[in-house]
């Protein structure tokens, strides 16, 4: 099954356009907690900042920084710049100065919208051309360009500002990657439009009647689709929020606004299930609920199954390839795999060479479809090497079970170790200690030896917060569970040490940051 977006394509327009066009301007776009704004709404404060960037000069293919938190001014600065032509790049409203700088200078915006407290942050020599620095919550007073009262604006359409072609850039997305620094992955709008038919449409059945909560947020590629795009495309809600997703949060956010769909990721699900009142929380109004991001171990499915019941649905997308091409579905989930491959994609299991391997043999995942990026920022050595004619190669490892063509990940190549001559996937050690149930969270990385040898190491977040230290020596709980791993799996598994700890450091997506693991790992044997 394929699906072509048409050629002359504006995101915005698409998105929003025809609930307008159809009289459905009425309809429940955003639920916050103070109020809900319909898509005439949306489409009206659009169209207010819209026309102030105009007035600013901004126009196609500028790039426009959107550091904001999850709430109706993001979804306005988004909307408006696709609806001008101009191109979203999407920041973690939260990010250090420092690193908040170093992004902006890598990519020279002419707008940076930016919460109230923070514009002072943005050195004026970032921006091109004499760029603006907007700060919403500055503009909140009558006629001003992100007022309430764009509600009274005139007028029932979007106005008709840029046909786009389906071609254009229309976001930066950041790569997730565990090491290194992140790269921007220039995206079209047409790419946008692709996933949402073929995977929100057509695999996952996304509805108008769905109402969507999100545990990332917006600026994270995963949620742009999953709790923006896709249900406001099909005429369905998303409900947002600023602050962070904690368990109590979201148990609330349930509680009053009854979602269909949530989007989450392994990490807060494992808290979720943690939570001391999990086994009274009602979460029968979810149709189903979305893993991504990091892989989702088999015990954790399972305690979400037996805590929770309703269908988890993991899955794996990339920024390269905009969105989700691979996934479990309603009514056809197989716990530890990511379920079979989007309609519309194609996915090969190949050598370092290239060459095809049979199913069942681990090898790296190369993917194709009409979602592909268009490259890497200022980065064509990367580009060349990942971007291979119509397909992506990424760092995934993968395998393709022979029976039900259920795709099993297997980690990145850069974080599977060798061992003793013997391959070990990170992600398997981790499922083991997590059927420990003094457990909470688990990573595990590779490091040399004295002798310069490969051996794995664990860090843990124990389920028991005292348990956990701030120093990295032995514990007792450490040798337990070096133990409990001895006697479940092979020998050369197990980790040479494990380390008690309070938190895992995480990147700017929210994963678990391996490179950082390693440095500490480093600092303690130097």
């Amino acid at each position: 099954m394929t699906w072509t977006p048409p050629e002359r394509l504006n995101l915005a327009q698409w998105v929003l356009g025809e609930h307008l066009r159809a009289g459905r301007g009425d309809r429940v776009a955003l639920r916050l907690a103070d109020r809900h704004i319909t898509y005439l709404g949306v489409a009206r404060r659009a169209n207010r900042v819209a026309r102030h960037l105009r007035s600013l000069g901004i126009g196609e293919e500028d790039r426009v920084v959107v550091a904001l938190e999850d709430g109706v001014d993001f979804v306005t600065a988004f909307f408006s710049t696709l609806q001008i032509g101009a191109v979203v790049v999407m920041v973690n409203p939260e990010l250090a100065d420092d690193s908040l700088d170093a992004l902006l200078d890598y990519v020279r915006p002419r707008v940076v919208f930016i919460e109230s407290g923070r514009e002072s942050v943005v050195r004026r020599d970032r921006l091109r051309h004499g760029g603006e620095v907007i700060v919403p919550a500055t503009q909140k007073s009558a006629g001003q360009p992100f007022a309430d009262d764009a509600e009274s604006d005139a007028g029932d359409r979007l106005a008709p500002l840029v046909d786009s072609h389906r071609d254009d850039p229309a976001i930066w997305l950041f790569s997730g990657g565990t090491t290194g620094r992140p790269k921007a992955v220039v995206q079209s709008h047409g790419a946008f439009a692709n996933t949402t038919e073929l995977y929100a449409v057509r695999t996952l059945g996304y509805s108008e009647d769905d109402i969507t909560l999100s545990v990332p947020k917006l600026y994270f590629g995963y949620a742009t689709g999953s709790n923006l795009l896709f249900p406001l495309q099909v005429g369905g809600s998303a409900v947002l929020f600023a602050e962070k997703p904690t368990p109590d949060v979201l148990f609330e956010h349930i509680d009053t606004f009854r979602p269909t769909i949530l989007i989450n990721v392994p990490t807060l699900i494992n808290r979720m299930v943690s939570h001391p009142d999990a086994a009274t929380r009602d979460l029968s109004c979810l149709r189903f609920t979305t893993s991504a991001g990091e892989a989702l171990p088999v015990p954790l499915h399972e305690r979400w199954n037996d805590t929770f019941g309703g269908e988890l649905l993991d899955g794996l997308g990339t920024a390269e390839m905009w969105h989700v091409f691979v996934t479990n579905r309603p009514g056809d989930v197989i716990p530890g795999t990511l379920g079979k491959v989007v309609d519309g994609f194609e996915i090969r299991i190949r050598d370092d060479k290239g060459r095809d391997l049979a199913d069942g043999e681990v090898g790296r995942m190369w993917v194709r479809g009409r979602s592909r990026a268009l490259g890497y920022w200022r980065n064509l050595e990367k580009t060349c090497e990942c971007f291979r004619g119509e397909w992506f190669v990424g760092g995934d490892l993968a395998s393709r079970n022979p029976a039900t063509g259920a795709i099993t990940y297997c980690g990145r190549g850069d974080d599977v170790l060798k061992v003793g001559g013997r391959w070990l996937v990170p992600q398997e050690v981790e499922a083991c200690l997590l059927r420990n149930a003094a457990v909470r969270e688990a990573a595990v990385i590779g490091a040399e030896d004295a002798q310069g040898l490969t051996k794995p190491y664990a860090f843990v977040i124990p389920t028991d917060p005292d348990h956990a230290r701030t120093d990295l020596r032995e514990t007792d709980l450490g040798e337990t569970l070096k133990a409990w791993v001895l006697d479940e799996l092979d020998a050369y598994k197990h980790p040479r040490r494990v380390f008690i700890v309070a938190d895992l450091p995480r990147t700017h997506l929210g994963k678990v940051d391996r490179r950082a693991l390693r440095d500490r790992l480093g600092s303690l044997d130097g």
